[in-house]
């Protein structure tokens, strides 16, 4: 599935896991959670339910990182956006339509902010070219402001 690690300590993870609100802030301690691998196994696993829009964000986060020219600080973001997108243990399950991916995205949402000037006419076109590939045609509407 994929387009082209570590792990964090668990004191940091228990305090996160108990914060509801996530903030770019917030994210660098999941960066050692983050494998490439990992992500695109969780993204051929659960694309079809967590949506479109969802995975482009993914797809957003995934090229920005990979850009050689994204500042050390947005990489920390988006690792750690990526890393939390990837951690079995949610907050809320995924296995739980809709609401399990509420967490996940909060964290894809807070990371897309911070980073948004990074995100050039380039990677969206990379990021929705992926997407016609795993989803064939879509409305550039089903994703969302960023589109």
């Amino acid at each position: 599935m994929s387009p082209c690690a570590g792990n964090a300590t668990k004191k940091p993870l228990q305090k996160m896991r108990s914060n509801k609100n996530l903030s770019a802030e917030d994210l660098p301690v999941y960066q050692g959670e983050y494998n490439e691998d990992k992500l695109w196994k969780k993204v051929g696993k659960i694309a079809k339910k967590a949506g479109i829009k969802l995975i482009y964000y993914v797809l957003l986060l995934y090229y920005v990182l990979k850009d050689p020219s994204t500042p050390a600080r947005y990489r920390m973001v988006i690792m750690g956006a990526l890393g939390y997108f990837i951690l079995p243990a949610d907050v809320i399950p995924d296995l739980l339509p809709f609401a399990g991916m509420a967490d996940d995205w909060a964290a894809l949402i807070a990371a897309v902010s911070f980073v948004a000037s990074a995100i050039t006419p380039a990677i969206k076109e990379k990021a929705k070219a992926q997407l016609r590939a795993w989803f064939g045609d879509y409305d550039d509407s089903q994703l969302g402001e960023m589109a």
